[in-house]
C-alpha cells in the first residue's frame, strides 16, 4: 500500500507541473523518478487520483487533477492560471469580459470558480472568452482591473 500512495502522491504532482499528453508520457514521467509502473496501473492510478484531459496553453490535451482543491488552495494557483491563459481583460456592466487563447476559457473559468473571489457570483465560459459575473452593486469595471493584474496583462 506505501508504494501506491507513493506512486499517486507522485503522479498528482507530475500532472500538476507538466504537460503530459498521453499515458505513455504518464508512465515515462513516472519511470524518469524511479518508480516503475506499467500502462494499465497508469490508467487506473489516472483515475484513482482524479486526473483528466483538458486543453493545455497549446490547444493539445494534458492531464489534469480535476478534484476540487478548495478556495484557499485554489487562489494559490489562480495567479499562474490566470498568467498562462488570460490575453486581454476588459469589462461592460456587472461583468469583467476576459479574452483567452482559443479552447483556452474553461481553465480560467474554473480556476476562478475554484478561487472564490470577493464579490465574483459566477463564470461563463465559452471557448476564448470567460464573462465573470460580478454581485449586485459591484460593477465589472471594479472586477477587470483587479482580474488584469493578477494575469499580468494592461489593465482596461
Amino acid at each position: 500500500m506505501a508504494d501506491k500512495t507513493r506512486r499517486h502522491q507522485l503522479l498528482k504532482q507530475l500532472v500538476t507541473s507538466q504537460d503530459l499528453h498521453s499515458q505513455v508520457e504518464v508512465a515515462d514521467a513516472l519511470r524518469a523518478a524511479g518508480v516503475e509502473v506499467h500502462e494499465a496501473t497508469v490508467s487506473r492510478d489516472l483515475g484513482e487520483v482524479g486526473a483528466v484531459k483538458i486543453r493545455g496553453a497549446d490547444g493539445q490535451l494534458v492531464y489534469r487533477l480535476a478534484a476540487d482543491p478548495g478556495p484557499s488552495s485554489a487562489r494559490d494557483r489562480l495567479d499562474d492560471t490566470l498568467r498562462r491563459f488570460v490575453v486581454r481583460v476588459t469589462s461592460s456592466g456587472n461583468l469583467a469580459v476576459v479574452r483567452t487563447p482559443p479552447a483556452c476559457a474553461h481553465p480560467v473559468a474554473s480556476a476562478i470558480d475554484l478561487a472564490e473571489l470577493d464579490h465574483v457570483v459566477a463564470t461563463v465560459s465559452g471557448d476564448d472568452t470567460v464573462l465573470v459575473v460580478a454581485e449586485d452593486g459591484t460593477p465589472g469595471a471594479q472586477l477587470a482591473p483587479e482580474l488584469a493584474r493578477r494575469a499580468g496583462v494592461p489593465p482596461p
